[in-house]
């Protein structure tokens, strides 16, 4: 591979997984990334990529994407073996290949679990995540307005932590990151951020089973999907 001279770009080798379908069997590609500022986000980096290929006339590598700002959760994928690549409390979206070095093989691949089916390339079938929601995943008693809710007296320490459960963009990491490919992190954050509050301590044992039983339904709790290579 022939390096950049310029400091703040890179020149990379990218394997990435191709995959055409849900039913199809799917393998690693190798592609070249040149000339990538160190000031671009990994899904940035993408685009540049994908931009090339389609100029090219091959097929662009499809993965999720919207917000780019770390709120909605779409991004997501395996880098170098590690959800969302290798910096902590980070999304693929605000990874910056600053924290990459020029020369360097990155191994992209879609969240691996039986419940996330690959619909294409690094993009997942996360809709697991919205039924379990909506086995339980909100308050259905007439809890008033917004007045009548800032008027219970809510503890600090619950209201803290109701907030970090809340905090949890139901990006499905912790699903490709767990050896089991259990979603018990996403579920307890669920029901926690409704649990902890007095205006959802009424249904949570309620709200709990239901979010499990689906949780278990939906093969959450199974070993990972292997991969299917060609």
């Amino acid at each position: 591979m022939t390096k950049t001279s310029d400091k703040n770009c890179l020149n990379l080798k990218l394997k990435v997984w191709r995959q055409k379908g849900p039913d199809v069997k799917g393998r690693f590609e190798t592609y070249e990334a040149r000339d990538v500022s160190t000031d671009m986000s990994f899904l940035e980096m993408l685009d540049v990529v994908n931009e090339e290929m389609i100029l090219s006339g091959k097929d662009p590598i499809a993965f999720d994407h919207d917000c780019r700002e770390g709120i909605c959760g779409m991004c997501g994928a395996m880098v170098n073996g590690r959800a969302h690549g290798p910096e902590k409390g980070t999304t693929l979206c605000q990874l910056h290949m600053r924290h990459f070095s020029n020369g360097d093989t990155v191994v992209i691949e879609p969240w691996r679990s039986r419940a996330f089916k690959v619909v294409k390339d690094l993009v997942v079938d996360r809709s697991a995540f919205d039924k379990i929601i909506q086995a339980g995943g909100y308050i259905s008693v007439n809890a008033g307005g917004a007045p009548d809710g800032n008027a219970i007296p809510v503890p600090q320490e619950a209201s803290e932590k109701a907030m970090d459960a809340a905090s949890c963009i139901g990006c499905g990491a912790c699903v490709a990151a767990c050896p089991n490919a259990s979603a018990m992190l996403f579920v307890g954050a669920k029901i926690s951020q409704f649990a902890l509050l007095p205006q959802g301590q009424l249904e949570a044992k309620k709200r709990a089973l239901a979010m499990i039983d689906k949780m278990d339904e939906l093969a959450l709790e199974t070993a990972p999907m292997k991969q299917s290579v060609k």
